[in-house]
């Protein structure tokens, strides 16, 4: 009982103290606890911050809002494609203590978005405009925007930037080469370090086109995805989660049926040459047992105008996962190191 009256005798202070705080100055560096907990939306019905945006093409995209930064503003680009924003949850555990205001993203075609059937949807250069209307719609601008994306996401964050870098205070790309070809090598060459036994097998699959076979999809993942895209035993459960949440049609007609297997439209996809036309401040984030080569995202680092370079020793792909305090230190220090 005492404890009780307790609680409520200090919510009842904290409320108040959050009532009474002044109003924040024009140039005021960064908001009150109080002030970032107002992360409401323009919807008329408040949803904990998700707020579904509408596309030029008739169909919604799932967004949540988390905090309420003037300065600081990261929309957060899932890996897949077709992946969903699960992957990035572990960014709800830190961002907030830096003050940092973050948006989850489904992309179109993504488990909590519309996923309509029309295979023309599935362009890079679609998916660049879809992010280009999720900002206007969201009120980002150069001098709050940071464009996170990591994976497949990555590949997306790089395009928009090429397209829009005007509207970016920031740009991050975690995880991702910009050289298709460059994945695929590397990719074969983590393949060949697979026993004998195992790398027989993937091909016995592979060559009757049975990538959903259970044998398969259990070697991909013992052998090769517990050593590259994740490492922590046993995986957290929203990575469990956004891998069953895959839309497997999009994913195969964009990447291909197999990480092994690159053959959908991104195949021969770069912009390697193209990165020196970067000139927004550029983080490139690589992992020591990443699918892609870390040497790459560090070279990338150097090539764009305005570069750094985060390596997470002990991470692999989802190192914002299995490397988290190196990554998440990193991102944030860099994120409130832009001016």
């Amino acid at each position: 009982m005492y404890k009780a009256l307790l609680s409520s005798l200090l919510f009842a202070l904290l409320f108040i103290s959050c009532q009474q705080q002044p109003q924040p100055q024009a140039d005021a560096p960064e908001p009150t606890a109080c002030q970032y907990l107002d992360y409401t939306t323009n919807d008329a019905v408040q949803a904990g911050g998700i707020h579904m945006v509408k596309l030029k093409e008739g169909y919604q995209v799932w967004t949540k809002r988390m905090g309420n930064s003037p300065t600081m503003k990261v929309l957060l680009l899932h890996g897949g494609p077709a992946g969903t924003h699960e992957l990035m949850i572990a960014f709800e555990s830190f961002f907030p203590q830096a003050n940092i205001e973050l948006y989850q993203y489904d992309q179109l075609g993504s488990y909590y978005s519309d996923q309509p059937e029309d295979m023309s949807l599935w362009t890079i250069a679609r998916f660049v405009e879809e992010v280009e209307q999720v900002r206007i719609d969201l009120g980002l601008d150069s001098t709050n925007f940071f464009l996170l994306g990591q994976s497949w996401g990555g590949i997306l964050a790089m395009e928009y930037a090429l397209k829009y870098q005007q509207n970016l205070k920031g740009l991050i790309v975690s995880n991702m080469t910009a050289d298709f070809d460059k994945y695929e090598a590397y990719n074969n060459k983590l393949r060949a370090e697979l026993p004998k036994d195992v790398l027989d097998t993937l091909s016995f699959y592979e060559s009757k086109q049975q990538f959903q076979n259970p044998r398969y999809l259990d070697l991909m993942y013992t052998a090769f995805y517990k050593k590259h895209i994740c490492r922590l035993e046993p995986w957290p459960e929203p990575v469990e989660r956004s891998f069953s949440h895959f839309n497997q049609v999009v994913y195969e007609y964009m990447q291909g049926p197999s990480e092994f297997v690159p053959g959908g439209i991104l195949k021969g996809w770069s912009v390697w040459e193209r990165l020196k036309e970067l000139t927004v401040p550029t983080l490139m984030i690589g992992a020591k047992y990443d699918s892609m080569n870390p040497a790459e995202m560090e070279e990338m680092s150097q090539l764009v105008q305005n570069g750094s370079y985060l390596y997470c020793a002990n991470g692999s792909h989802l190192c914002q996962w299995d490397d988290q305090q190196t990554y998440m230190k990193g991102v944030i220090s860099w994120i409130q190191g832009v001016k």
